[in-house]
């Protein structure tokens, strides 16, 4: 699932291709749209919330998208060939007099009042990459249930909004912890730092075509896609499992000596590695 520099980077290329023009072409297949004709009207943003898209058309409406695991939206020129994948895939077609945006696969596409957006966005917590920023409420929104473990609290949008897998293990592994170490038994100095270190990791990475936490020109990340090959810090080789909540699409990866905390049994972390292989496995 991409993270929230991922969709912030969308809607600004989206943002960029649709805002002020007036759309000439509207396309939604989706069966409770089908009949919905957006041409005629302004574009007039394209809206990041979290991990949600949100795009504003005048008269008040908005097309909310989501990209889930499998989602993108692609922006072409008038000359150019659609290519995001076959055309049973496309839910969604917004076209103005120079460019056309296309929405593949999007499991979430729904339209709604403008007014009314609180009820798709209204759940998510602070924004990491948004003007509703707050790292005082995101931090008490983390604390609230002190026994969660760190990994799930941080993937829980409801507590901050953006973060996804790849920044859930790269944050403990900043943070000196395992993502199973329950919120509440972080240090006090990490616990600190952990809101202003996760929307720092975000901003930095907003602007870049490939995600960086390591600073170094490779590998890019510490731990996430990287089971069995060493740690960049001691040498360790990284370990792999599923954070346990319920999500195969979730491994989580972890260094168990630079890492501190509770972390699930070797040979159910061996399991777990060997069937996923060498594969980074599945964004958050």
């Amino acid at each position: 699932m991409p993270e929230g520099d991922t969709v912030w980077q969308t809607a600004r290329r989206l943002h960029t291709a649709l805002a002020g023009k007036v759309l000439t072409l509207s396309d939604l297949r989706v069966p409770k749209y089908a009949l919905t004709d957006l041409s005629g009207r302004t574009v007039l943003d394209v809206t990041p919330r979290g991990k949600h898209l949100l795009t504003r058309v005048d008269g008040g409406l908005t097309l909310h998208s989501h990209l889930r695991m499998d989602g993108a939206w692609k922006v072409f020129a008038p000359d150019q060939r659609w290519s995001g994948g076959p055309a049973y895939q496309i839910r969604a077609v917004l076209g103005t007099a120079d460019r056309t945006a296309v929405g593949y696969r999007l499991p979430v596409l729904e339209l709604l009042h403008t007014a009314d957006e609180d009820q798709v966005v209204g759940h998510l917590g602070p924004d990491l990459l948004g003007p509703d920023w707050n790292p005082e409420q995101a931090l008490a929104n983390l604390l609230a249930d002190p026994d969660r473990p760190l990994g799930e609290a941080l993937l829980d949008q409801r507590n901050l909004a953006g973060i996804g897998n790849v920044y859930k293990c790269e944050l403990c592994f900043l943070l000196g912890a395992t993502p199973w170490l329950p919120v509440g038994a972080l240090p006090a100095d990490r616990t600190a730092k952990l809101p202003a270190l996760a929307q720092r990791l975000l901003e930095v990475n907003r602007d870049r075509p490939i995600r960086n936490t390591t600073g170094r020109r490779g590998p890019e990340l510490f731990t996430y896609g990287r089971a069995r090959r060493p740690c960049l810090r001691c040498g360790t080789p990284i370990r792999l499992a599923d954070q346990g909540d319920g999500s195969r699409d979730r491994p989580t990866y972890w260094c168990p000596h630079c890492q501190t905390g509770p972390a699930p049994a070797r040979n159910a972390a061996s399991r777990t590695a060997k069937s996923a292989g060498s594969r980074p496995g599945a964004p958050g």
